[in-house]
């Protein structure tokens, strides 16, 4: 498993490569136009207020890889950075993984975060050798929640009050996809 390596070309205008110092700019005015919008859901915004933020992410991302705790990569939609996905967390006793991702508003609405978590759980799957992919999402985030469940990942339950959104709790719905569940989708 290496970052630098790690690259899913899903076709000619989506691809997954390694997140590195190059992408801090890009990312981060994403951030920025997208913030009040972003902030509904994620609870880092606050703590990203400056490129030299993104780069420490950025930095703190490649860290977790080398300790083989997590693995975030950048989505590329026609060679622009457009969001972030990766595993949050691997599991390696229990052979699981979470998937945590983000797209900028102007690339919602064409497959491709549907299509990256697809990529993800397959690389999961196929080359990581993992038996469980998780990926939790807040009760009221339909956009979110609509990805797994396109995918065939099954609705595992709610956990409430799982998450601490700046002034609030919310609550996370789960959902599981094992590999023997996976059908290996075309993405």
């Amino acid at each position: 498993m290496d970052p630098a390596g790690f690259q899913q070309i899903l076709d000619q205008k989506i691809c997954l490569g390694p997140i590195n110092a190059r992408d801090a700019e890009e990312l981060f005015r994403l951030v920025e136009l997208d913030r009040v919008y972003l902030r509904e859901w994620l609870p880092w915004l606050d703590g990203s207020r400056s490129i030299q933020d993104t780069l420490n992410f950025i930095e703190f991302s490649q860290k977790q890889f080398d300790s083989k705790v997590a693995l975030q990569v950048c989505i590329r939609y026609q060679n622009k950075a457009a969001g972030v996905i990766g595993f949050h967390h691997f599991d390696w006793v229990n052979r699981s993984a979470t998937i945590g991702y983000w797209l900028a508003r102007d690339f919602q609405g064409r497959g491709i975060m549907t299509r990256s978590c697809a990529s993800l759980t397959n690389y999961a799957f196929a080359v990581l050798g993992l038996n469980r992919v998780e990926i939790r999402c807040a009760v009221k985030n339909q956009k979110s929640r609509a990805i797994p469940e396109k995918l065939g990942f099954k609705n595992e339950g709610t956990v409430r009050d799982g998450a601490w959104l700046y002034d609030k709790f919310v609550d996370l719905v789960t959902y599981g996809m094992l590999s023997r569940e996976w059908p290996e989708k075309i993405i």
